[in-house]
């Protein structure tokens, strides 16, 4: 049985998906990378990742709205928000997310090493 690590990072920054990407790769997770979050939905695999990372704010339908429509499809997997906006993580931590783990939230930029500990926290925590 295949024990990689299979992960989804939807942001509309393509540098942000490919260094995510490579950094990640480096440490023996599976990455697949979409910078549009409708082209994300249409192509995602239920039962497939065990973890997804969503920008929050994104055109056509940002990470919230994702995250709605993907755990319809797909109720186990896990998914954390990034944020560049402090405001933007402060607000929807204290909103309608409130019962989602301030785990799931990343605020960018966020160094490399950093990036994989809270993804392996993640992975291992719940």
């Amino acid at each position: 049985m295949d024990k990689t690590k299979k992960i989804l990072i939807v942001d509309d920054e393509p540098d942000l998906t490919f260094a995510c990407k490579m950094i990640l790769e480096l440490e023996g997770f599976v990455v697949d990378t979409f910078n549009d979050s409708m082209l994300a939905l249409s192509n995602f695999k239920p039962n497939y990742y065990d973890l997804a990372l969503f920008d929050i704010k994104m055109p056509k339908m940002d990470g919230f709205d994702l995250h709605n429509e993907i755990k319809k499809m797909d109720n186990k997997i896990k998914i954390c928000f990034l944020t560049a906006s402090e405001e933007y993580y402060e607000h929807f931590r204290k909103a309608e997310f409130i019962k989602l783990h301030k785990d799931m939230f990343i605020q960018k930029p966020i160094e490399n090493k950093e990036l994989v500990n809270r993804i392996m926290k993640v992975l291992n925590d719940r």
